[in-house]
């Protein structure tokens, strides 16, 4: 089977080894005559950048770029590049690296002729219309991880570094032009980080499987995402070189992040707040709050994970169901408890509050309210 395609859904994707190459006339396509490459400070200097600036450079595109991103990007990092893509005149962003990164990039050309502030735009009500939809730049999507699948999203998630709370920016034009699904540029990741971003794709194809509202074509995509995480996490975990592993990985990326229009629920709706606050890695906390919620939202899910586990070849219905999702983070070392994650002292109260604050709690199949959640959390410590 090739795993080489040309897809345009929920985007235009071009998806297979090698085809970073193209990431110049990409740009020709999506009429970018001056692109800002927007990566975080790891990625900065590593080989697959400076390739990639190297194509760039060689096509007559320039060789710029802004790093100057957060693992859990801000407001600040929004400023700080918005004032070099203004002041460089650039008419187009590649978005490169993992979430932040694509969430960042995205912020920037949302926001370079926008005259509202940014969290003017959150993800609330019919906001969004709001934006000066013409003044939006395009942005090509470049990622190097397989896990948020933002390069096939609509929003991004900054943090307010004033009240330590993630927001979700939205816009439909947020949407990237066109994806660049290289597998090669992730392969070597290391463990950890494979581990967390795999786990992410899974939680958002869990979650969005688990959502109440009514998407078939979400539906049907997010079971075949978790089932894609199922065969091929564990082989990109144990063999960092594995390209069809890693290949199908970042398919079940795009798949959790389109399948989750249908909603997210509890497990985001408390990994964002203890990431805004903690600086976990979104991922892996995501991975830590997974066991609990599928135990929270038992009576609403059982039926339909019994469905799940059997075309996922799991034994035992739900309770298998969860049994796996319990050794599949036992078996990438993720953390237990928010304690061995590193979250020291947690301000539960706090946190429930910022929970049920979260847009993702509008798709948890049982209804959140601020006793259950604040005893999840603490089920969670």
């Amino acid at each position: 089977m090739s795993l080489n395609a040309n897809w345009s859904y929920p985007t235009a994707i071009r998806f297979g080894a090698g085809r970073i190459a193209e990431i110049a006339e990409a740009c020709k396509t999506s009429q970018i005559k001056k692109p800002l490459l927007v990566t975080d400070k790891g990625l900065a200097g590593m080989d697959i950048t400076n390739k990639t600036l190297d194509h760039l450079e060689q096509a007559g595109l320039g060789r710029h770029i802004f790093s100057e991103v957060d693992s859990n990007p801000n407001d600040k990092n929004a400023e700080e590049g918005l004032k070099l893509y203004r002041e460089g005149g650039f008419d187009g962003v590649i978005a490169f690296g993992g979430g932040s990164a694509l969430d960042l990039g995205k912020v920037l050309a949302f926001m370079v002729g926008q005259k509202r502030p940014l969290w003017d735009f959150e993800d609330v009500a019919d906001w969004w219309t709001r934006a000066d939809a013409d003044a939006i730049h395009p942005v090509i999507a470049v990622p190097t991880t397989a896990g948020t699948g933002s390069e096939v999203g609509r929003a991004s998630v900054i943090t307010n570094s004033t009240n330590k709370e993630k927001k979700i920016i939205f816009h439909p034009k947020m949407l990237p032009v066109i994806v660049i699904c290289d597998p090669e540029l992730t392969a070597g990741m290391p463990q950890f980080l494979t581990a967390g971003t795999g786990l992410d794709a899974f939680a958002h194809c869990v979650e969005a499987y688990s959502s109440p509202h009514y998407h078939p074509m979400s539906q049907g995509m997010a079971l075949e995402g978790m089932r894609l995480v199922k065969e091929y996490l564990p082989r990109a975990y144990n063999d960092g070189n594995d390209i069809e592993a890693r290949a199908q990985m970042m398919s079940a990326a795009v798949m959790g992040a389109t399948a989750f229009q249908k909603g997210l629920g509890a497990i985001h709706a408390l990994s964002h707040p203890i990431g805004a606050v903690h600086n976990t890695h979104h991922g892996t906390t995501n991975a830590v709050c997974m066991p609990a919620v599928l135990q929270f939202n038992k009576s609403a899910i059982q039926a339909r994970f019994d469905q799940a586990a059997a075309y996922l070849g799991i034994q035992g219905g739900y309770d298998g169901f969860c049994q796996y999702v319990n050794e599949l983070n036992h078996s990438m070392k993720i953390p237990q408890t928010l304690t061995e994650l590193g979250v020291e002292n947690p301000d539960l109260e706090s946190l429930a509050r910022s929970a049920l604050n979260d847009p993702s709690v509008g798709g948890n199949p049982v209804a959140m309210d601020y006793d259950n959640t604040y005893q999840l959390l603490k089920g969670l410590v």
